[in-house]
Parts: C-alpha cells; structure tokens; sequence
C-alpha cells in the first residue's frame, strides 16, 4: 500500500513538473508577449539590420530626458560599439519629457527583443550632435538657418528633430515583413512594427497641436517644417511618394475628404514601405547607400549595411 501511495506521489509531481515546463514554455503566448524562437537563416540578416536603427532611436531618447545613453543605461547592448557624439539632455517640459523617456526604454526593450533571437551586432558610430541636425535642416530647407537649428533647445525642436527618427525605421519595418517566413520572425516584426508606428503617432499628433504655431525664431511654421523633412527624406530615399508631412493636399489625404496627415498612408490608408538601400541614402544623408555620412558618419553595422560600404571600396 505504501509502495502504491508513493509511486502515485511520483506520478503527480513528474505531472506537476511537466505543466510548469509547459506553462514556462507557452507563457508568452499566453499572455500575448513576445518569446524568442527559431527563425530561418535567411531572415538573419534582416532582422538584424533594424538594429542600426534601434540603437539610433534607444540613444536619441536617453540622451534627449535624461542625458545619458546606453553605455549607463543598458551597459551590456552595445557589444563595444563607440559612444555617440554630440548627444546631450534636452530642454523638456514635463509632458514631453515623459513620453521621451517612455520611448527611450521602449528602444532599450527592442534591442533586446531582437539580440535575443538573431546574434546582433556592436553599436555603430552615431553622430547626434546639434551640428548634424543644424545641418539637415538646412538641407530641407535649402537655405542656412539663421541661427542654426538646435534640436536640443526646447520642447518643439525636440519633437521636430524626433520627427526624423521612428517614421524612417517603421517604413522598413513595413518593406521587411513580405520577406520572413518564420512565426517567430513575423511576430517580433509585427510587435516591432506596432510600439514604432505608435511613437511616430505620439510625435506627429504632438507636432499637430501646433501646427500653424511658427518654430522661433524661424519665420516657419510647424507643418512647413515636417512638410520640408518630408521632402527631404523623398528626395534622399529616391521615392517620392512615400513621405508626407502634417498637412497634405485633399486629394492625397484619407478617402480625399481630409487635410490633416497625422498618420502618413497611400491611397488605401496604408502605411508605406522603404528597402534597407533607402534606409541607408536617407540616414546617411548622401542620397548613397555606399557612401556613410549623417548620423551614421562611419556607416551602419550588419551584413547588408557593411555590404554596400564595401561595394564603394572596391
């Protein structure tokens, strides 16, 4: 009898032991997080090369509400990667500053997301100095502005200069999906996908509320400056139709019945797509995948970035 008590004992902690390895197993797919799995190796590459700008926008925003980047904040993601230039803390108000700083851990969350199911690379050189952003204003503006352009300098500059960042790496996002076969690979993607297109919502909708407020001391407004980035952008990606600012023309907005463009989409309301070459052409600032410069003044980290790079030393 004491021999059937304790086998039936076994039997139900060997049944116990299995449930809580299973339930450890799916629990991220229970409670609808993210679980790291198998992906296939031509998906690698791909999902590695949104690294470049993930840590872009995880050391933007740490340095813009608190001043510091990775290095401090997440000591063990950058692999070694050099330190960015010229970031430093922001003149925030408090509302801003906190939706920062919620963005600046969201970032640090991606790069583990995606460190976690693909082998990574260091952290490439970032230039987020006030000079680089200066000077690409100056670019969508085609004139030199006087005085320079500070994106640190107060609230709506911020915003402004965040504006460059979140929509650029979401449209890669979008071109990337058709690419992956794996479950694994199309969830991170699509999880990446979703907290990316909201802090570019959270960015537009704030620019919007001052939307015909001039940007001081320039004698532009809000949207004449998301309308110029947007150009800009078009012209250095070689797609013309896929950036669009605050305010379009009726016949280009949702359903043509609108002006407003809080959320950039084609003709159907959906969100556009750019391949890792636009990528590059625009946040190098070159119009050239093969020649670094910007904010990537060494160019980006990964097979398909350092690909292009090479092809220009040869």
């Amino acid at each position: 009898m004491a021999h059937l008590v304790y086998t039936g004992f076994l039997a139900l902690l060997l049944c116990a032991c299995l449930y809580e390895a299973t339930e450890v197993e799916h629990h991220g797919h229970q409670s609808g997080g993210y679980v790291p799995g198998t992906i296939y190796p031509s998906e690698v590459d791909l999902l590695e090369f949104p690294l470049n700008l993930e840590y872009l926008e995880a050391e933007f925003f740490l340095f813009g509400s608190l001043g510091y980047g990775l290095d401090r904040a997440a000591p063990e993601l950058p692999d070694g990667g050099p330190p960015p230039v010229g970031g430093k803390k922001a003149n925030l108000d408090s509302v801003t500053y906190n939706v920062i700083l919620e963005f600046a851990y969201q970032e640090v969350g991606h790069l583990r997301a995606i460190k976690a199911t693909v082998p990574g690379f260091p952290r490439p050189q970032l230039n987020l100095s006030a000079q680089f952003f200066a000077t690409a204003m100056d670019a969508a503006f085609e004139t030199k502005l006087n005085p320079p352009f500070d994106p640190y300098a107060n609230s709506l500059n911020y915003l402004l200069a965040s504006y460059l960042v979140p929509y650029v790496g979401l449209t890669g996002y979008v071109g990337t999906n058709p690419r992956l076969q794996s479950k694994t690979a199309k969830r991170l993607l699509a999880g990446l996908l979703g907290v990316e297109s909201g802090q570019d919502a959270v960015i537009r909708a704030l620019l919007f509320e001052s939307l015909l407020e001039k940007v001081e001391p320039y004698p532009y407004t809000v949207a004449e400056f998301t309308r110029r980035i947007s150009m800009l952008r078009n012209s250095l990606g070689q797609t013309p139709s896929v950036d669009e600012g605050l305010v379009v023309e009726r016949q280009h907005g949702a359903e043509g019945r609108v002006t407003g463009n809080i959320l950039a989409g084609d003709e159907r309301s959906v969100a556009y797509a750019r391949t890792p070459e636009q990528i590059l052409r625009i946040v190098y600032s070159t119009g050239n995948e093969s020649i670094p410069g910007g904010i990537y003044p060494r160019g980006g980290n990964g097979r398909i970035a350092r690909s292009y790079l090479e092809i220009n030393c040869v």
